[in-house]
Protein backbone atom coordinates (compact mmCIF):
# COMPACT_ATOMS: atom_id res chain seq x y z
CA UNK A 1 0.00 0.00 0.00
CA UNK A 2 3.14 2.58 0.68
CA UNK A 3 4.61 1.88 -2.67
CA UNK A 4 2.92 4.17 -4.53
CA UNK A 5 4.40 6.87 -2.31
CA UNK A 6 8.05 5.56 -2.70
CA UNK A 7 9.46 6.31 -5.58
CA UNK A 8 12.72 7.25 -7.12
CA UNK A 9 14.48 10.35 -7.06
CA UNK A 10 16.78 11.71 -9.53
CA UNK A 11 19.67 14.57 -8.34
CA UNK A 12 18.42 18.20 -8.74
CA UNK A 13 19.39 21.84 -8.66
CA UNK A 14 16.89 23.24 -6.07
CA UNK A 15 16.74 27.04 -4.49
CA UNK A 16 16.31 27.46 -1.04
CA UNK A 17 13.27 28.64 0.50
CA UNK A 18 12.81 31.82 1.82
CA UNK A 19 12.31 33.22 5.22
CA UNK A 20 10.50 36.17 4.86
CA UNK A 21 10.22 36.87 8.99
CA UNK A 22 14.02 37.08 9.15
CA UNK A 23 16.36 39.02 8.33
CA UNK A 24 19.52 38.67 6.03
CA UNK A 25 22.45 39.97 8.19
CA UNK A 26 25.50 37.07 6.70
CA UNK A 27 27.83 36.28 8.75
CA UNK A 28 31.23 37.59 10.54
CA UNK A 29 34.69 36.39 9.96
CA UNK A 30 33.87 33.00 11.23
CA UNK A 31 31.42 30.41 10.44
CA UNK A 32 29.04 28.21 13.20
CA UNK A 33 28.52 24.84 11.70
CA UNK A 34 26.07 22.76 13.57
CA UNK A 35 24.76 18.89 12.70
CA UNK A 36 21.98 16.97 14.84
CA UNK A 37 19.83 14.48 14.65
CA UNK A 38 16.53 15.52 15.76
CA UNK A 39 14.16 12.38 15.97
CA UNK A 40 11.76 13.82 14.52
CA UNK A 41 11.42 16.06 17.57
CA UNK A 42 11.11 13.07 20.02
CA UNK A 43 12.98 12.93 23.22
CA UNK A 44 14.52 9.97 24.00
CA UNK A 45 16.42 9.56 27.14
CA UNK A 46 16.71 5.65 28.04
CA UNK A 47 16.93 2.68 25.75
CA UNK A 48 13.11 1.60 27.11
CA UNK A 49 12.09 4.91 25.69
CA UNK A 50 12.25 3.04 21.92
CA UNK A 51 9.56 0.94 22.76
CA UNK A 52 7.72 2.73 25.05
CA UNK A 53 7.41 6.09 22.86
CA UNK A 54 8.19 4.39 19.61
CA UNK A 55 4.85 5.59 18.77
CA UNK A 56 5.45 8.48 18.69
CA UNK A 57 7.40 8.34 15.33
CA UNK A 58 3.86 7.37 13.74
CA UNK A 59 1.21 9.35 15.88
CA UNK A 60 0.87 13.22 16.96
CA UNK A 61 2.31 13.77 20.84
CA UNK A 62 2.32 16.95 22.68
CA UNK A 63 5.55 16.94 23.81
CA UNK A 64 6.91 17.59 20.22
CA UNK A 65 6.29 20.66 20.16
CA UNK A 66 8.24 21.76 23.36
CA UNK A 67 10.76 19.89 22.58
CA UNK A 68 11.15 21.79 19.22
CA UNK A 69 10.85 24.98 20.87
CA UNK A 70 13.89 23.81 22.85
CA UNK A 71 15.48 22.43 19.71
CA UNK A 72 14.97 26.55 17.89
CA UNK A 73 16.67 28.01 20.75
CA UNK A 74 19.78 26.61 20.58
CA UNK A 75 19.68 25.96 16.63
CA UNK A 76 19.67 30.31 16.88
CA UNK A 77 23.17 30.72 17.84
CA UNK A 78 24.78 28.81 14.64
CA UNK A 79 25.07 29.63 11.32
CA UNK A 80 24.34 26.92 9.09
CA UNK A 81 22.72 23.86 10.41
CA UNK A 82 21.96 20.41 9.03
CA UNK A 83 19.42 18.13 10.49
CA UNK A 84 18.80 15.02 10.39
CA UNK A 85 15.55 12.86 11.00
CA UNK A 86 13.05 15.68 10.56
CA UNK A 87 9.40 15.42 9.42
CA UNK A 88 8.27 17.26 6.22
CA UNK A 89 4.58 17.61 7.65
CA UNK A 90 2.58 14.30 8.13
CA UNK A 91 0.09 12.88 10.64
CA UNK A 92 3.14 12.30 13.44
CA UNK A 93 4.13 16.30 13.27
CA UNK A 94 0.74 17.54 13.40
CA UNK A 95 1.26 18.18 9.47
CA UNK A 96 4.11 20.90 10.71
CA UNK A 97 7.57 20.51 8.63
CA UNK A 98 9.91 21.08 10.96
CA UNK A 99 12.52 22.32 8.81
CA UNK A 100 10.38 25.65 8.47
CA UNK A 101 8.93 25.84 11.85
CA UNK A 102 12.69 25.52 13.28
CA UNK A 103 14.02 28.24 10.03
CA UNK A 104 11.03 29.94 12.19
CA UNK A 105 12.29 29.57 15.45
CA UNK A 106 15.46 30.53 15.05
CA UNK A 107 15.48 33.18 12.86
CA UNK A 108 17.08 31.84 10.12
CA UNK A 109 16.60 33.51 6.63
CA UNK A 110 17.50 30.38 4.41
CA UNK A 111 16.01 26.55 4.60
CA UNK A 112 15.46 23.65 2.78
CA UNK A 113 13.88 20.13 3.51
CA UNK A 114 14.89 17.31 1.26
CA UNK A 115 12.34 14.55 1.61
CA UNK A 116 13.80 11.17 1.13
CA UNK A 117 10.87 8.73 2.22
CA UNK A 118 8.17 9.85 1.02
CA UNK A 119 5.56 8.06 3.03
CA UNK A 120 1.97 10.34 2.07
CA UNK A 121 -0.24 11.14 5.22
CA UNK A 122 2.45 9.00 7.63
CA UNK A 123 5.65 10.22 7.45
CA UNK A 124 7.94 12.99 5.13
CA UNK A 125 10.93 11.28 6.06
CA UNK A 126 13.86 14.04 5.96
CA UNK A 127 17.35 15.90 5.84
CA UNK A 128 16.81 19.64 6.68
CA UNK A 129 19.09 22.69 5.78
CA UNK A 130 18.82 26.08 7.72
CA UNK A 131 21.36 29.10 6.81
CA UNK A 132 22.07 32.47 7.14
CA UNK A 133 24.15 32.42 4.14
CA UNK A 134 22.27 32.47 0.90
CA UNK A 135 23.51 29.87 -1.43
CA UNK A 136 25.02 30.12 -5.05
CA UNK A 137 24.50 26.72 -5.68
CA UNK A 138 22.13 23.55 -3.63
CA UNK A 139 21.75 20.60 -5.18
CA UNK A 140 19.17 17.62 -4.00
CA UNK A 141 21.22 14.00 -4.50
CA UNK A 142 19.31 10.60 -3.29
CA UNK A 143 22.18 7.97 -2.01
CA UNK A 144 22.88 5.19 -3.55
CA UNK A 145 22.03 1.48 -2.07
CA UNK A 146 18.51 1.40 -0.22
CA UNK A 147 15.96 4.24 -1.04
CA UNK A 148 15.71 6.81 1.96
CA UNK A 149 19.44 8.38 2.24
CA UNK A 150 19.98 11.20 0.93
CA UNK A 151 22.90 13.93 0.73
CA UNK A 152 22.25 18.05 0.51
CA UNK A 153 25.23 19.90 -1.73
CA UNK A 154 25.70 23.85 -1.33
CA UNK A 155 27.86 25.86 -2.78
CA UNK A 156 28.31 29.50 -0.94
CA UNK A 157 30.47 31.85 -2.68
CA UNK A 158 32.16 31.60 -6.44
CA UNK A 159 35.48 30.58 -7.45
CA UNK A 160 38.05 28.35 -6.57
CA UNK A 161 38.04 29.99 -2.80
CA UNK A 162 34.31 28.91 -2.61
CA UNK A 163 33.07 26.60 -0.10
CA UNK A 164 31.38 23.47 -0.46
CA UNK A 165 29.10 22.01 2.14
CA UNK A 166 27.76 18.52 1.71
CA UNK A 167 24.96 17.46 4.45
CA UNK A 168 24.11 13.93 4.75
CA UNK A 169 22.52 10.87 6.62
CA UNK A 170 24.27 7.88 6.13
CA UNK A 171 23.42 4.20 5.92
CA UNK A 172 23.73 1.61 8.83
CA UNK A 173 25.36 -1.33 6.70
CA UNK A 174 29.10 -0.75 5.73
CA UNK A 175 28.70 -1.60 1.84
CA UNK A 176 25.93 0.74 1.54
CA UNK A 177 27.39 3.78 3.40
CA UNK A 178 31.14 2.92 1.18
CA UNK A 179 29.20 3.51 -2.08
CA UNK A 180 27.35 6.62 -0.33
CA UNK A 181 30.77 7.65 0.55
CA UNK A 182 32.03 7.53 -2.91
CA UNK A 183 29.17 9.36 -4.38
CA UNK A 184 29.75 11.96 -1.97
CA UNK A 185 33.47 11.97 -2.93
CA UNK A 186 32.68 12.52 -6.24
CA UNK A 187 30.28 15.75 -5.09
CA UNK A 188 33.54 17.54 -3.74
CA UNK A 189 35.56 16.47 -6.34
CA UNK A 190 37.40 20.17 -7.29
CA UNK A 191 36.87 22.16 -4.33
CA UNK A 192 39.71 23.05 -2.43
CA UNK A 193 37.41 23.88 0.77
CA UNK A 194 34.78 21.74 2.08
CA UNK A 195 32.57 20.22 4.72
CA UNK A 196 31.09 17.13 5.53
CA UNK A 197 28.25 17.22 8.04
CA UNK A 198 25.58 15.07 9.36
CA UNK A 199 25.24 11.56 10.77
CA UNK A 200 27.52 8.96 9.52
CA UNK A 201 26.77 6.10 11.54
CA UNK A 202 30.51 5.15 11.92
CA UNK A 203 33.28 6.43 13.65
CA UNK A 204 35.64 8.92 12.21
CA UNK A 205 38.63 6.23 12.40
CA UNK A 206 36.78 4.42 9.54
CA UNK A 207 35.81 7.92 7.48
CA UNK A 208 39.51 8.98 7.70
CA UNK A 209 41.01 5.59 7.24
CA UNK A 210 39.35 2.76 5.48
CA UNK A 211 36.71 4.32 3.53
CA UNK A 212 36.80 6.74 0.02
CA UNK A 213 37.48 9.78 1.64
CA UNK A 214 40.82 8.45 2.95
CA UNK A 215 43.50 10.14 0.77
CA UNK A 216 41.50 13.43 0.88
CA UNK A 217 43.17 14.77 3.90
CA UNK A 218 40.01 15.40 5.49
CA UNK A 219 40.09 16.71 9.43
CA UNK A 220 37.74 15.26 12.19
CA UNK A 221 38.13 17.86 14.74
CA UNK A 222 36.19 15.84 17.58
CA UNK A 223 35.76 12.57 18.46
CA UNK A 224 33.58 12.18 21.22
CA UNK A 225 30.37 10.11 21.92
CA UNK A 226 27.31 11.69 20.10
CA UNK A 227 25.35 8.98 20.52
CA UNK A 228 23.27 7.61 22.70
CA UNK A 229 22.65 11.10 24.32
CA UNK A 230 22.11 9.90 27.39
CA UNK A 231 24.87 8.08 28.00
CA UNK A 232 27.42 8.69 24.54
CA UNK A 233 29.06 5.77 23.60
CA UNK A 234 29.40 6.20 19.88
CA UNK A 235 31.38 8.96 17.82
CA UNK A 236 28.74 8.89 15.06
CA UNK A 237 27.88 12.54 13.95
CA UNK A 238 30.50 14.48 12.44
CA UNK A 239 31.87 17.71 10.84
CA UNK A 240 34.45 17.13 8.57
CA UNK A 241 36.80 19.54 7.14
CA UNK A 242 39.33 20.07 4.31
CA UNK A 243 42.91 20.48 5.63
CA UNK A 244 42.57 24.32 4.03
CA UNK A 245 39.85 25.60 6.32
CA UNK A 246 41.27 27.05 9.63
CA UNK A 247 39.16 25.40 12.81
CA UNK A 248 38.42 28.04 15.59
CA UNK A 249 36.66 26.37 17.52
CA UNK A 250 34.40 22.34 18.33
CA UNK A 251 32.05 20.96 21.07
CA UNK A 252 29.83 18.67 21.35
CA UNK A 253 27.04 20.17 23.42
CA UNK A 254 25.33 18.58 25.96
CA UNK A 255 21.64 19.33 25.26
CA UNK A 256 19.85 15.97 25.45
CA UNK A 257 16.74 17.04 23.56
CA UNK A 258 16.77 13.93 20.82
CA UNK A 259 18.88 10.57 20.74
CA UNK A 260 21.76 12.22 19.49
CA UNK A 261 23.91 15.01 20.78
CA UNK A 262 24.42 17.91 18.08
CA UNK A 263 27.93 18.57 17.09
CA UNK A 264 28.99 22.04 16.51
CA UNK A 265 32.25 23.38 14.94
CA UNK A 266 33.54 27.35 13.79
CA UNK A 267 35.79 27.81 11.12
CA UNK A 268 37.23 31.03 9.55
CA UNK A 269 35.38 31.99 6.41
CA UNK A 270 38.23 32.05 3.28
CA UNK A 271 39.15 36.11 2.77
CA UNK A 272 37.84 35.97 -0.69
CA UNK A 273 34.26 34.05 0.40
CA UNK A 274 34.41 36.97 3.32
CA UNK A 275 34.38 39.18 0.20
CA UNK A 276 31.89 37.97 -1.74
CA UNK A 277 29.17 37.43 1.08
CA UNK A 278 29.74 41.64 1.55
CA UNK A 279 29.29 42.23 -2.32
CA UNK A 280 26.17 39.59 -2.08
CA UNK A 281 24.82 41.48 1.28
CA UNK A 282 24.73 45.00 -0.66
CA UNK A 283 22.88 43.87 -3.53
CA UNK A 284 19.03 44.20 -3.24
CA UNK A 285 17.12 40.91 -2.85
Amino acid sequence: MLRRWITAREPDRRAAQRNPQAAIDGVGESLRLLSFNIQVGIGTQRYRHYLTRGWQHLLPHRGRAANLQRIGALLADFDVVALQEVDGGSLRSDYVNQVEHLAQLGNFPYWYQQLNRNLGPLAQHSNGLLSRLRPSLLEDHPLPGPRGRGAILLRFGEGPEALAVVMMHLALGTKARTRQLAYIRELIHGYRHCVLMGDMNTHAGELLEDSPLRDLGLVAPQTCATFPSWRPQRCIDHILLSPQLTLERMRVLDAPISDHLPVAVDIRLPAALRQQQLIELARPL
